[in-house]
């Protein structure tokens, strides 16, 4: 059933618990958030909160124990792709394909004409800078531009939700702050929702309008952080006060013994 919502994302009381030798194991307990339209959110948190399972479950990849996602009112149980589009850390390239081709595959499996789909990837790949290499394979690719076709890729549906996991952790610092700047201009032009698991806090900081901090054992949400930074973010910014004294927070947050 269909229920109206401002939101896109709407997360009940969303549980996960895995069977062990020991006992049950609470990955996450009962974990409720919001994500507004148009909105860009940075998940962050220690290693082994949750953050990448969470994401799983509104992405429909994984099933929750317990609690609902609703994405524009819909509960989601499976994948929907067209309505959500996934990063991951690893750009999961099809080696045998170009650039162009990944881009489209998504829309060749939906059985899309040749004509449409190669146009609409065009466009992606025009939009996250990649034009000339429309044709190189994924080896030909730097580590940077792997992972824009895999931005591309991820938005080839039009998707209302872009889901991304870590997606610049496996970059070196200048790709990836260059990426930030990059993703910036990119979700500017597409209009995505953004939901952004990250360990990094400034990147967290520096990408968004919302941050969600959680804690481990049981994988919960402790706090909910409005980032004050203006928009379009610019590189100078990463040496506010504002933006040092959120990471701080964040640290605090995160490094404090949770009961």
């Amino acid at each position: 059933m269909s229920v109206q919502t401002p939101d896109v994302v709407v997360a009940r009381d969303v549980g996960m618990s895995y069977p062990t030798a020991s006992g049950r194991f609470m990955a996450l307990d009962r974990v409720s958030l919001t994500v507004g339209d148009g909105k860009f959110v940075s998940i962050v948190g220690p290693s082994g909160c949750g953050k990448s399972t969470l994401l799983q479950i509104i992405g429909g990849l994984a099933a929750a124990t317990s609690g609902e996602i609703l994405i524009d009112g819909v509960r989601i149980a499976a994948p929907h792709p067209d309505k959500i589009g996934i990063v991951f850390q690893e750009p999961l390239l099809l080696p045998w394909k170009s650039a162009l081709e990944n881009v489209e595959f998504p829309l060749a499996l939906r059985g899309e004409p040749r004509e449409a789909r190669t146009a609409r990837a065009r466009d992606l790949l025009a939009l996250v800078g990649l034009t000339d290499f429309a044709d190189s394979l994924p080896y030909q690719l730097s580590g940077g531009m792997r992972q824009r076709v895999a931005i591309a890729r991820g938005l080839v549906r039009k998707p209302r939700l872009l889901l991304m996991d870590e997606p610049f952790a496996a970059l070196d610092e200048q790709t990836r702050t260059r990426m930030w700047g990059e993703l910036l201009q990119i979700r500017a032009a597409s209009r995505a929702t953004i939901v952004f698991v990250t360990h990094s806090l400034v990147e967290a900081v520096y990408l968004a309008d919302e941050i969600f901090v959680m804690a481990a054992r049981p994988g919960r949400i402790i706090e909910r952080i409005a980032v004050n930074l203006p928009r379009p973010r610019t590189i100078d910014m990463l040496g506010a006060p504002v933006l040092g004294a959120l990471r701080n927070r964040i640290w605090n947050l995160i490094a404090e013994p949770q009961s």
